[in-house]
């Protein structure tokens, strides 16, 4: 059994302080007993558009950003997962990546956004390079696997599906989750379902006012909501327990009746 925590708060344009409360969280759940602790997506760097001080803050993943989150899982002996903008050779492009750094500060994972948010008025891709389709990268803690994924992807179940097929017993999810109308009901309803399809835990770390919705969660394979978050900044901690996945998938096996595999479009 694994504490997982996620951790919710409103970054903003100044890095240093996005750090000082990513600090503050991990403390926070660290001392709960977590061991895993899920930030949000852009938690390094968060604007209310989505505009070229994106690219003028991104950061390499040597970067002092990093560094200091490498920093804060050495100090208190937990993976930290969090979403930075990262810069690239390109002069006008970032990548949208989630990083998990372990307890001894090297990078267990990466993950670049596969599917950017150009829907609901907003276009990632003139900023941001997608991510290349390649093998999900996982990190195991204590017999539990972990990938991950990111924000706009949930509402792509054969994501999920492919970090399962490639071991996964939990879901990473960091967002930012743009307010709107039905928005925060999508949310919780996205969540959820990719939990059950694929009987899986979701952690789900969302931004929260005025760049995120909030409602931060932990799904476990049923469906159930085991710990969550409001509108304000905070940590939600929750068990994931290897033997809750194994009975579920005894009552439900959707992983093993299925008669369809996902296959890349391009």
């Amino acid at each position: 059994m694994v504490q997982v925590a996620v951790a919710q708060f409103a970054p903003g344009t100044n890095k240093n302080e996005n750090l000082a409360a990513i600090g503050g969280l991990v403390e926070d759940a660290a001392g709960r007993g977590a061991k895993v602790v899920v930030c949000p997506e852009f938690a390094m760097f968060a604007a209310p558009k989505l505009d070229r001080r994106y690219v003028d803050s991104a950061e390499r993943l040597d970067g002092p950003f990093a560094s200091g989150l490498a920093g804060l899982a050495r100090a208190h002996g937990v993976h930290v997962v969090a979403g930075l903008n990262e810069r690239l050779d390109e002069p006008d492009r970032i990548a949208n990546v989630l990083v998990a750094f372990a307890p001894d500060g090297t990078v267990a994972a990466t993950y670049r956004k596969i599917h950017l948010y150009d829907a609901f008025g907003y276009k990632e891709s003139e900023i941001v390079r997608h991510g290349d389709i390649g093998d999900p990268e996982t990190f195991t803690v204590d017999g539990v696997t972990f990938g991950m994924q990111t924000c706009y992807d949930v509402r792509f179940p054969e994501v999920t599906r492919r970090i399962v097929d490639a071991g996964a017993d939990v879901l990473l999810l960091p967002a930012q989750w743009v307010p709107g109308p039905l928005k925060e009901d999508h949310w919780g309803t996205l969540v959820r379902a990719r939990a059950i399809e694929n009987t899986i835990y979701v952690a789900a770390a969302d931004q929260c006012a005025p760049t995120g919705a909030g409602n931060s969660m932990i799904v476990d394979p049923m469906g159930v909501v085991a710990a969550a978050l409001g509108e304000a900044p905070g940590t939600a901690v929750a068990d994931v327990a290897p033997a809750r996945i194994a009975a579920v998938r005894e009552k439900n096996p959707a992983l093993a009746l299925r008669r369809f595999t996902v296959a890349p479009r391009g």
